[in-house]
């Protein structure tokens, strides 16, 4: 897969314009049609953040409810406002488990609502702020991807 990078007039705030680490091997995937399987989304997510966390690490602590709710914030944007199908990914690093969702529209540039009235939405990237070590976005040929990483362990 080529990615590439769109330049931006519009203010992204801190996100990073690239892909996320390059060493992040994918784990699992989710395709999503609609918000009625966010339910499914979740449940799978904590299930997979079990399965791979390495038994070397420690306790996740709060991750897996962190990771839960920035997938849920990222894919109901990506539903919402993009092009279908939404895609989520699970990917981990050494270090890092990545969260990466991922769109077709590729007019629409991820930026950070911090003008909109609180009851408006478009909180998903502050809370992926809030709750990730770091957070990026890119494109590839067909796809738009927001991700986010989250450590192995705290």
């Amino acid at each position: 897969m080529e990615f590439r990078l769109v330049g931006h007039s519009a203010p992204v705030g801190e996100l990073r314009t690239s892909p996320p680490p390059p060493d992040a091997e994918e784990l699992e995937v989710w395709p999503l049609d609609s918000t009625m399987q966010l339910r499914e989304l979740r449940a799978a997510l904590v299930a997979a953040l079990n399965r791979h966390t390495p038994a070397s690490r420690a306790e996740l602590d709060d991750i897996p409810d962190r990771m839960v709710l920035v997938a849920t914030e990222l894919a109901t944007n990506a539903i919402r406002h993009g092009i279908p199908p939404t895609v989520v990914r699970l990917l981990r690093t050494r270090d890092e488990f990545v969260l990466d969702v991922a769109d077709h529209d590729l007019t629409a540039v991820p930026e950070l609502a911090d003008t909109r009235p609180l009851d408006s939405g478009g909180r998903g990237l502050h809370l992926a702020n809030a709750f990730a070590l770091k957070v990026g976005w890119y494109t590839s040929d067909r796809t738009k991807h927001i991700w986010a990483a989250f450590p192995l362990a705290v």
